[in-house]
């Protein structure tokens, strides 16, 4: 663990996963049932996932931000037979467990709490031998739940024993040179797709994992050197923020151990990555894909720099580049992205919504929502998610451009753009504003940042409202909960 320092070592996890998945074989769980995780990073989350994946379970790690209700919708929606929290976690998982009837073991980890079975205590009394069979099991994560309710993305389990490896961990191994000497940083939360899907992946190869509990920028850099770090993953804000340290910072760490430095997760601003390779060198290695798994895109830094804001050409089945109607898209036109092949999967209990990443035209493509375009030479360029498109006067404005625009300015901590109801336009353009450290808000920083984005893009696409928040509302994935902040200008759900 990154702060912590507290170490967990190989021969721990296994016979630790393998006390857990005893225990949940007890209970009468096997193949095909579920189980949960909610919890903040912390040594022992990774025996639990472990000890699902070795049993032919599927693990859903929970957001560690949610309501009690919220998790109480996803341990009933998947039908988790067993949750294992944490004592900073039991507020809200007791709230919780008295919303759902699925959950049979409770299991905290943590000092003893009359609401939960001791997960230490029934653990260690549970036998360390090797377990009969190992079955691979799978995550069932849930999608981020901009509009409605969030899904669990399940998948078809192969039937496979654990030794074989998961399919994220042999494309770390190929396409990431990850190896038993490598050492990963992963600063992100480990109920995240990403994060959790690259450490157990090292852990898988042999490598060593740092975990950070929570992403700090200059505490990142230190990692890095203190440890003598590899490889990592970020997301674009981690980037951002660690740009905007003091130089003295910056500079102070010995970087020169990192082989690769991966991100994804959201499109990153050609700028921001720029400066990254500037400070870091050309070892910035980027994709694109999603939870799912019904596509993948990868772009290598030389590859990049020749084609900056690429995320990357399909490594799988083709890219297609669709309009509403299903028709496909010329090189150059944006549209909605579309894969070919990839994992057969669905959205647990939501046939519509199944059915709605289908292709109109039944071609058994898939889609994640995003919008994007390909070039002449199949290269795939991100352009926003679908659903926070903005159409001003008939006119499709993508709020991401002007986001990658206004966080540059040196003055701008963080930044959300998105429509606002018009009466003559249909929606208007509105930035929501987290000022940097020390600058104050009002009528001149937003003169000053309303100058800065007409001399670099389109006037039509600036902002014609700014409002100026003490934060916004994102997670340490990265992640914007966009959505909290247009719901309060738009009525009746609309928009």
């Amino acid at each position: 663990m990154g702060r912590s320092g507290e170490v967990v070592t190989y021969r721990g996890l296994d016979r630790a996963s393998t006390q857990l998945a005893r225990l949940w074989q007890q209970h009468g769980l096997g193949p095909g049932d579920h189980v949960a995780i909610l919890s903040e990073n912390q040594p022992r989350y990774f025996e639990v996932v472990w000890a699902a994946l070795r049993s032919g379970l599927y693990v859903t790690t929970v957001n560690s931000h949610l309501s009690a209700e919220e998790v109480a919708y996803i341990l009933e929606d998947s039908e988790s037979r067993s949750l294992v929290t944490t004592t900073a976690m039991a507020d809200v998982a007791a709230a919780a467990l008295l919303q759902t009837s699925t959950v049979k073991l409770p299991l905290l980890i943590g000092p003893a709490d009359s609401r939960f079975e001791s997960y230490g205590g029934a653990v260690s009394a549970t036998s360390a031998d090797p377990l009969d069979d190992e079955p691979l099991g799978d995550f069932m994560l849930y999608s981020s739940g901009t509009t409605g309710r969030p899904k669990g993305v399940k998948r078809e389990l192969s039937g496979a024993p654990v030794a074989n490896g998961m399919a994220i961990t042999h494309l770390v191994s190929h396409m990431f040179g990850v190896v038993a000497d490598s050492v990963y940083l992963s600063p992100a939360p480990l109920y995240h797709s990403a994060p959790l899907a690259f450490t157990l992946s090292v852990q898988g190869l042999g490598g060593t994992v740092v975990a950070m509990e929570k992403f700090d920028a200059a505490e990142a850099l230190a990692l890095i050197d203190q440890h003598k770090v590899t490889h990592s993953q970020w997301v674009p804000t981690m980037f951002i923020r660690m740009l905007k340290l003091a130089e003295e910072e910056r500079s102070r760490h010995d970087l020169s151990s990192l082989v690769q430095a991966i991100h994804a997760a959201a499109p990153c601003p050609v700028e921001v990555k720029q400066q990254m390779m500037d400070w870091w060198g050309p070892i910035l290695w980027e994709y694109y894909g999603g939870t799912e798994g019904n596509g993948f895109t990868f772009a290598n830094p030389q590859e990049w720099l020749q084609r900056p804001g690429t995320v990357g050409k399909s490594l799988g089945g083709k890219v297609h580049i669709l309009d509403d109607a299903g028709a496909e898209l010329p090189p150059g036109e944006v549209g909605t992205i579309y894969f070919a092949g990839g994992f057969n999967y669905e959205y647990h209990k939501d046939p519509d919504k199944t059915a709605g990443a289908r292709d109109p035209k039944g071609r058994g493509w898939t889609t994640l929502g995003d919008v994007g375009y390909l070039d002449a030479e199949g290269w795939l360029y991100l352009t926003d998610r679908k659903a926070f498109m903005i159409i001003s006067g008939g006119v499709n404005i993508y709020p991401q451009e002007i986001e990658n625009c206004l966080i540059m300015h040196p003055k701008v901590a963080d930044v959300a753009v998105f429509g606002i109801p018009d009466a003559e336009m249909g929606e208007a353009v509105h930035a929501a504003v987290q000022p940097a450290a020390g600058i104050e808000a009002g009528d001149a920083l937003e003169v000053e940042l309303r100058n800065h984005v007409r001399e670099r893009i389109a006037h039509y696409k600036c902002p014609r409202t700014f409002e100026f928040l003490d934060e916004l509302p994102r997670l340490p994935t990265g992640k914007l909960y966009k959505h909290k902040l247009r719901d309060k200008y738009w009525k009746n759900g609309h928009g």
